[in-house]
């Protein structure tokens, strides 16, 4: 039975029919995340970061079943003791061996897709730690294990023109769930960590539409400061609802941020959604500079994950952390909204949206 519906479907061969990237906020059957185990990932300060990954599952578990990959059986070991000493109920969770590299599952790990029936697939983009870090290799594995344990059909992402694996990160895709797609230039067309070599602006809409269902895109210019992906989408401008974006701006014209931030504003106000609808620009602001190391960290609130009446805000011990968090609650009035802290968390180069990965719930069935 498992081995059958995680087939791996070819597109393009008949086998797969039209799909749509539901929205973040619709109904998910659980978020996938990978346990911390990688030190050099947080150097010098991995010791607290298992405490921040329990206490992202003891805010999610009350709401949707959340998988958890862990490298080895140590792993598996370590990930238990910390959530059992914060009282999290092990009917919230599953712990399953994957070896990884790093545990940024937004990327490394599958995109949730729905085919018209209201059964979900997963799409398997191609992985190459973002154009940057050679040891991506077991990174690679995780959509298959994905795969195999939530039984569903696994789709391999290919490129049209040589039918090469298409390089994409989960990071770097924003849909409202209605065919508009928000992604950024620096991540995509500069010349630098380059996914896709020979890839044009039409070559990435023709696959964002072959893949996901997206019929408009929307393109950025330059992510956050800081941003390891450079320019993934999730650090700055998020859909919560058709027509209406989160952005991250800051308004200090000192800060390397103001000039990114404003051109990007300036162009969503000129944006149409795939609807033909003129899009809602709702901004959040930016903390304070997050320092480690001499280096800025690339602290956004907008890395935010929305689960099933939780959402999930990064905070910073910051006076805007009640400004984010304030803003969010009022944008999605339906949810609850919980702080996480993630100064902690940031040294290694994201928060909760990178780590997590949302598992669409099938038409048809309880997300539960």
């Amino acid at each position: 039975m498992a081995a059958s519906r995680a087939a791996v479907l070819k597109h393009g061969s008949g086998a797969v029919p039209p799909l749509r990237m539901p929205a973040e906020w619709e109904r998910h059957d659980a978020t996938w995340i990978g346990w911390p185990n990688h030190e050099p990932d947080w150097p010098g300060k991995f010791a607290p970061i298992p405490w921040v990954y329990t206490e992202i599952v003891r805010a999610l578990a009350p709401y949707e079943r959340v998988e958890i990959l862990c490298h080895d059986e140590s792993v598996v070991d370590s990930a238990r003791h910390h959530l059992s000493q914060h009282g999290v109920d092990p009917a919230g969770y599953r712990l399953h061996v994957q070896p990884t590299d790093r545990v940024w599952l937004r990327d490394s790990g599958a995109t949730g897709v729905m085919r018209p029936d209201g059964s979900i697939a997963l799409v398997q983009w191609g992985f190459n730690g973002w154009a940057k870090y050679d040891n991506s290799s077991l990174d690679a594995h995780v959509p298959a294990r994905m795969a195999t344990i939530a039984e569903l059909p696994r789709i391999e992402a290919r490129r049209h023109d040589n039918g090469e694996p298409l390089i994409l990160e989960g990071g770097g895709i924003e849909t409202d769930g209605l065919g508009t797609m928000l992604v950024t230039e620096e991540w995509l067309l500069s010349d630098v960590q380059v996914r896709n070599p020979g890839f044009t602006r039409d070559d990435y809409e023709r696959a964002f539409a072959e893949y996901l269902g997206i019929s408009h895109t929307i393109w950025l210019g330059e992510g956050c400061v800081g941003d390891d992906t450079h320019g993934h989408i999730d650090d700055i401008a998020r859909f919560v609802a058709p027509g209406v974006v989160v952005l991250a701006h800051e308004e200090d014209e000192s800060d390397e941020n103001h000039a990114r931030s404003l051109d990007n504003l300036q162009r969503l106000k000129k944006a149409r959604d795939a609807r033909g609808k003129q899009i809602e620009v709702v901004t959040l602001p930016f903390p304070r500079a997050v320092i480690m190391d001499d280096m800025r960290l690339p602290a956004s609130y907008a890395n935010f994950y929305i689960g099933n009446g939780v959402c999930l805000v990064p905070t910073f011990n910051d006076r805007n952390d009640r400004v984010a968090l304030n803003t969010m609650a009022e944008l999605l009035p339906e949810h609850d909204v919980i702080g996480i802290h993630a100064v902690d968390l940031v040294w290694g180069l994201g928060t909760l949206h990178c780590l997590s990965q949302q598992q669409p719930a099938a038409l048809e069935g309880d997300a539960r």
